[in-house]
């Protein structure tokens, strides 16, 4: 049965990857266009600075030549034709003329440059003159100096406020650019990964799409195509597995028959059962380690009822003393009798390698609460405990730590099939020693009041 990916619409933007690939994107266009208006106003300014000086130099000759061939009594409305029409005014340069030095940046320099090379060095150049604003540029005639004020928008242009207004514009359209490169790159690879986590977790996904660039495709193609084989593969291990339980318990049966009827001394057949029983146990535990878990079926489990009935039976036993610490309605989701496995597992786990010293019973301490979003279960014993360098180890399958924990009959499989169970429940397997002695099996649950993602696997 496939699920549905955890992926919502807008979930792979909180990925790492996608604000790196997002940053480093808007990094390198920022960076491209600034090196680029660089490089462009190198290039262009001294040809504008050229055009606008000749523009300059070409007015106030053709101003002062005007004004020094025409009639005296034409004067005034020459200037008044040059004002209206050209946007050209002549003043008398005065002593007492309030100036304001033009702003000096690289291109005003050089136009002044041009314009004193033209017209003479003693050119002067002005911002404002009594607070008119305006481009002024002195010159003479015979031995009197005017001011020639010219609009500043014709000399100096728009220029910063057109390309800040373009620049802006180019730059968020790249960004914007940038973002959907960045989602086309992640989102495929957000959603592959949210299916390996499904497959982690003992889920079927839904197929992935086939679509996009070929890369894309044939990695999800490949994907899927892995998915069913695995499936096929799960099913095919189910049938064996059946086989192999049926074939190998019935000769069993038929032998523990056997040995019953047979004439045998009483320890010949009480060892003869036991050695069955313990067959019959291993065959039992690589059924439950090979089991896979449908997820598809989990319900709200009472897990205080489930851990209050599991001690009840473990306390029976004449070398098992169980102490409680557990909160009341207590719910996880899942599978009950894997749930149920666990803790039985658990706890035989504990009665076995879990005796302090020649102590002849063994003290389980069980506890079990809910901390915000978690639901913690604990089971702890008060044996000689695990080297810490060993205890990664107890998780794999068929490891015993015998030399630390003591002789026992079994496969090595209770604690693996432990970690199997509850990763399928999307939960988290921890094991460390006790304070004061003994092991400690820490399971952490979501808790299923609360709203949360899945533990990391």
């Amino acid at each position: 049965m496939s699920i549905p990916l955890p992926l919502t619409r807008l979930s792979w933007i909180k990925s790492g990857l996608f604000w790196r690939t997002f940053f480093l994107l808007a990094f390198l266009i920022a960076a491209s266009m600034a090196a680029w208006v660089a490089s462009y106003r190198v290039v262009e300014q001294t040809p504008r600075a050229n055009q606008i000086a000749a523009q300059v130099i070409s007015v106030v000759t053709i101003t002062r030549a005007a004004l020094t061939h025409s009639a005296q009594d034409l004067r005034r409305e020459l200037l008044f034709d040059l004002s209206s029409n050209e946007g050209v005014r002549v003043y008398p340069l005065e002593d007492t003329d309030v100036v304001e030095p033009p702003i000096e940046n690289s291109l005003v320099l050089s136009i002044q440059a041009n314009v004193r090379a033209a017209l003479g060095k003693e050119t002067r150049f002005a911002r404002t003159v009594n607070d008119v604003p305006g481009f002024w540029v002195s010159f003479n005639i015979s031995e009197d100096q005017y001011w020639l004020m010219l609009d500043r928008d014709r000399v100096e242009g728009t220029f910063g406020v057109q390309w800040i207004g373009w620049g802006a514009a180019t730059l968020l359209l790249s960004l914007l650019g940038a973002l959907m490169i960045s989602g086309l790159i992640n989102q495929p690879l957000a959603r592959l990964t949210a299916a390996t986590r499904s497959i982690a977790k003992g889920q079927r996904p839904a197929p992935l799409p086939e679509r996009g660039p070929t890369e894309i495709r044939e990695a999800n193609h490949s994907f899927n195509q892995m998915v069913d084989d695995l499936a096929r593969v799960e099913s095919d291990r189910a049938v064996v597995l059946a086989g192999i339980s049926h074939d190998l318990r019935t000769p069993l049966a038929r032998m523990q028959l056997e040995v019953e009827m047979a004439g045998l001394p009483d320890d010949a057949r009480k060892g003869m059962q036991s050695d069955l029983h313990q067959m019959d146990a291993i065959i039992g535990q690589f059924l439950d380690y090979a089991k896979p878990v449908d997820s598809s079926h989990f319900e709200v489990i009472d897990l205080t009822a489930l851990i209050n009935d599991a001690a009840h039976e473990a306390a029976r036993l004449p070398d098992v003393n169980i102490s409680k610490t557990i909160e009341d309605k207590v719910t996880v989701l899942g599978n009950t009798i894997d749930i149920k496995r666990i803790v039985n597992n658990l706890v035989e786990n504990a009665r076995r390698y879990g005796k302090a010293g020649d102590a002849s019973h063994v003290d389980i301490d069980v506890c079990c609460c809910v901390e915000n979003d978690k639901v913690i279960l604990e089971i702890a014993d008060h044996g000689a405990g695990v080297p810490d360098d060993e205890i990664s180890r107890l998780l794999r399958p068929f490891t015993r730590m015998d030399s630390a924990r003591g002789q026992a009959n079994g496969a090595g499989l209770g604690l693996a099939i432990v970690d199997r169970i509850v990763r399928r429940h999307s939960g988290k397997l921890n094991l460390f020693n006790r304070n004061g002695g003994g092991l400690t099996v820490q399971i952490v649950f979501a808790n299923p009041k609360k709203k949360h993602g899945a533990f990391p696997i």
